[in-house]
């Protein structure tokens, strides 16, 4: 079953850091990358830049609106995402919880729902 596991860090975790730190925690999102490739559970991982990069699309009345960044009032943001290949919950948890930045923040897991053509 495939999950995501979404990265959110503290709106100052990134500007906590020391550029020592942030070089750490990136060479062990690395490593961890590899690890997942080669066990066989890694799907895709990115990093996202920061939320005032961000843009929201809405569409309403078939007309389309974009509200740039930053946008939400939150002390926490979506920060990367990996998403993964685990025979059940329990191991997927175990992955999610090696993510390096869950140090720093939080990662929440959930299950990808595959959807299918209604007949």
């Amino acid at each position: 079953m495939r999950y995501i596991c979404l990265i959110y860090n503290s709106a100052d975790t990134d500007g906590r850091l020391t550029a020592d730190e942030t070089d750490e925690l990136i060479k062990a999102h690395f490593a961890f990358d590899e690890e997942l490739r080669r066990d066989g559970f890694m799907i895709h991982s990115d990093a996202l830049e920061m939320p005032d990069r961000a843009s929201v699309l809405r569409v309403r009345n078939n007309e389309l609106s974009a509200t740039d960044g930053p946008y939400v009032e939150t002390k926490e943001h979506l920060a990367g995402f990996y998403v993964i290949e685990a025979p059940g919950i329990e191991t997927a948890k175990e992955i999610a919880g090696r993510i390096p930045s869950a140090r720093y923040g939080a990662v929440e897991l959930r299950p990808v729902r595959t959807l299918t053509l209604p007949n």
